[in-house]
């Protein structure tokens, strides 16, 4: 498995698959042929049924700039190597000096087809849940002690600063008014929850206002366009910020907790992207706000200070119960149901560790099995379901509304 800096990305909204990808894939092309002085960009798949939605388009024309560059929306082309496929070419006096293919792979990864992956080496050695857990119960070591011993003690920092972007993308949200870009008019309601409080208000009320006003308050963001954190990805970046901050507020957890909370939490990200998939337009939002779940929850338990068992157990409970989740973005959008999801999905990381608590030691699926599960769900999927906007809510939203 690669370090956790390849999976905790920071950057812009609204999608680390529709945006920052692609715009890393012109970058490359930039690199490769700076002389040039034209291109054509060619998207393919979900980029092209839902690439001028999350601004796939803009993205690219940020980069090699607008005066001098096509960009192609081929949805017909099925023949791709991935769902999130792109040809760039580059042109000098009319000749094509540089062409190659490039797969936005999710989280705002990029492979450039025949080549080897543009990220370091790997920096894990074990793959599997089982295989790091045995190693843990062997040395008697945490799980974030594992992190730090295989990434290196600059990963503490590294974490401190995705936190410190988290917590920025919260307060931004929760203070924020207006209307979000797109063409839905969908209001900010972040500022409302996280404001919403009431004489009176029940505990278990408060909780779940305040964990959505987290969560709407990044995902927000990220719809604006905001400087987000890819938690794996742009779409579920709202996930593990709010049940994090949630719960290390109660629990007047120090930064030192936080970080090994965030360790943990991208672990089980981590194996997810090395063994399945992070990316909507493979696997549809199970693979996204699944993902995030299991690394809330993960997350929690580990600032709680549980066991190896029991933070298995919550990650793997927290995934279960998102298999099949389809994505569907209204308008190629990721603001319906993305934003709102992203609330249910970081309460539902809560639930799973509340229902650990109670079920340690009865567990018969491991995390490991879950993902897996996950994975041949994902690619079992109808196409309309995986990103395309051809099904489900997208398809109907205005066809019923």
């Amino acid at each position: 498995m690669r370090s956790l800096k390849e999976l905790f990305r920071i950057g812009y909204g609204p999608s680390s698959s529709h945006t920052m990808g692609p715009a890393r894939a012109a970058e490359e092309l930039l690199r490769r042929a700076p002389e040039l002085d034209a291109a054509r960009v060619v998207l393919y798949g979900s980029l092209a049924k839902t690439g001028r939605g999350h601004g796939t388009d803009d993205a690219i024309l940020s980069v090699l700039g607008a005066d001098r560059t096509v960009v192609v929306f081929d949805a017909d082309e099925v023949r791709i190597p991935h769902e999130n496929t792109l040809d760039l070419i580059a042109y000098k006096n009319g000749r094509e000096i540089c062409r190659f293919r490039a797969m936005s792979v999710g989280g705002g990864a990029v492979e450039i087809e025949g080549e080897a992956s543009e990220d370091g080496g790997e920096v894990y050695p074990e793959r599997s849940f089982l295989e790091i857990s045995r190693l843990c119960t062997r040395q008697r070591m945490r799980l974030s002690d594992y992190v730090f011993m295989r990434e290196g003690d600059g990963i503490k920092d590294y974490l401190g600063r995705v936190w410190d972007v988290m917590n920025d993308a919260v307060d931004r949200g929760v203070a924020a008014v207006g209307t979000l870009p797109g063409g839905l008019h969908i209001e900010r309601k972040a500022r409302s929850l996280y404001r919403g409080g009431y004489s009176g208000e029940r505990d278990a009320d408060r909780e779940k206002r305040l964990v959505s006003a987290y969560a709407y308050a990044v995902a927000e963001e990220n719809a604006g366009g905001g400087i987000v954190v890819t938690a794996p990805t742009c779409g579920a970046c709202g996930v593990l910020p709010a049940a994090l901050r949630y719960c290390s507020e109660l629990a007047n957890a120090d930064r030192e907790r936080v970080i090994r909370a965030l360790a943990v939490g991208g672990l089980f990200g981590n194996i997810v992207k090395t063994n399945a998939s992070i990316s909507g337009a493979e696997c549809g939002c199970q693979a996204e706000i699944g993902t995030a779940t299991s690394m809330a929850a993960g997350a929690i338990a580990e600032l709680y200070g549980m066991s190896v068992e029991r933070i298995e157990y919550a990650a793997e409970t927290a995934m279960e119960h998102q298999l099949g989740l389809t994505c569907d973005p209204v308008g190629g959008l990721v603001q319906i149901p993305c934003i709102e999801r992203n609330a249910v999905a970081a309460m539902r990381a809560l639930d799973s560790v509340m229902l650990m608590r109670f079920l340690t030691g009865t567990r018969k699926i491991s995390f490991d099995l879950v993902t897996a599960t996950m994975y041949e769900t994902g690619r079992d999927l109808n196409s309309h379901y995986r990103e395309t906007a051809e099904g489900g809510l997208a398809k109907l939203y205005n066809n019923i509304k």
